[in-house]
């Protein structure tokens, strides 16, 4: 019998002439389930139970259009979110475009990573046309994708598409990431790197370097966030509890906030360049030129704020501090962005050396008190 758990009860789940029938017994006694299952079954051959329309399976570019619709309504708050689903459904609708969802199956999920494992980002050239580069596609950017896909069948399902998720625990997995970030900025290469940026990235990167705020946070900056007098910034977004919060501003991050409030006409600090309601979406563009033109080694913008955080454990904040500081709500996450110099690891052990020493100097002429008061 087609009777399996599902957290504290049991369910059904069976085919019968091309209507699949799914549903919970309500009952925590396989047995007693069993019974159930085999009652309804009984009840469909003599016609007792009506028997439901099968939904159309749509094709995956009609799921995803679906999805892409309900997400934009749903997620209108959030719209990065929405923004991160649109930049998967790219590549997904390469692959997938008029294959019916349930012909996805969780080997047809591993084929589409292996041929995005295969090949390198592109970048957008003179004229607007997309070239290759020498980079390959990064395993977080694919397992991105695997995420939406996950999600558009979600949905599907939600919508009573007769169809299996091959995106879950039991099917295609995520690609293992190894993108630990350890690229922190030195005080030279900072000085160099702001000299060639543009204005506004010079306060945005700033900013990042002397609060750690993540990029997308800099960016949606409003006025009636920033209390100058009480020398604080309110950061109101975040998926978390942690993320919203109150961040000191130290001088350099008062200057430019001061300057960039007497500019201000609009509801953000730095505003979308053809569009001064909407915060600016990113400006790796001008970052990208700054890293060019300092001959700075490359780093992403992001590592600003790593950069911040190395310094702070360096200056001897304590990780449960640096967390909060930082927006995370687990203690953890605080090792991906923190990491020491081998200067400052080399003076730790030096510090330890120097501590063990000293207590064994300690130690033994404490020995010799005892033994000379015995005598």
């Amino acid at each position: 019998m087609a009777v399996y758990k599902r957290g504290d009860v049991y369910w059904y789940k069976f085919i019968r002439n091309g209507h699949r029938y799914r549903k919970s017994t309500g009952v925590q006694n396989k047995r007693t389930a069993e019974v159930i299952e085999s009652a309804f079954r009984v009840a469909l051959e003599k016609g007792d139970v009506g028997i439901t329309a099968r939904k159309a399976i749509p094709n995956f570019a009609s799921a995803m259009r679906d999805f892409l619709e309900w997400s934009e309504r749903e997620h209108s708050a959030k719209p990065s979110t929405f923004r991160r689903y649109q930049i998967s459904s790219i590549a997904l609708l390469r692959f997938f475009t008029d294959t019916s969802l349930d012909s996805i199956t969780a080997d047809e999920v591993e084929r589409y990573k292996a041929a995005r494992l295969s090949q390198f980002k592109t970048v957008r050239g003179k004229g607007g046309k997309r070239k290759a580069t020498n980079k390959p596609i990064q395993p977080a950017t694919i397992n991105r994708e695997l995420a939406a896909l996950r999600a558009v069948f979600n949905h599907a399902i939600k919508a009573k598409v007769p169809v299996e998720n091959p995106v879950s625990k039991t099917g295609a997995k995520a690609l293992q990431e190894h993108n630990e970030q350890t690229r922190v900025l030195t005080f030279d290469e900072q000085a160099k790197y702001l000299a060639a940026a543009t204005p506004m990235l010079r306060d945005i990167a700033v900013l990042m370097l002397v609060t750690g705020m993540r990029p997308e946070e800099v960016y949606r900056i409003q006025p009636e966030n920033v209390h100058l007098a009480e020398s604080y910034l309110f950061n109101p977004f975040g998926k978390t509890k942690a993320a919203k919060r109150r961040i000191r501003l130290t001088a350099s991050a008062k200057s430019v906030l001061t300057r960039r409030l007497t500019k201000c006409d609009g509801p953000y600090l730095f505003p979308h360049a053809s569009d001064p309601n909407q915060p600016i979406p990113k400006i790796n563009n001008a970052h990208d030129r700054a890293v060019r033109d300092s001959k700075v080694a490359r780093f992403r913008l992001y590592d600003c704020r790593h950069t911040f955080a190395t310094r702070a454990v360096e200056a001897g904040i304590d990780p449960v501090t640096l967390a909060a500081v930082l927006g995370h709500s687990k203690i953890n996450m605080v090792m991906r962005y923190a990491h020491p110099t081998q200067e400052h690891q080399t003076k730790a052990m030096e510090k330890m050396e120097r501590y063990v020493a000293q207590q064994q100097i300690e130690a033994a002429a404490h020995g010799q008190r005892a033994s000379e008061a015995i005598q």
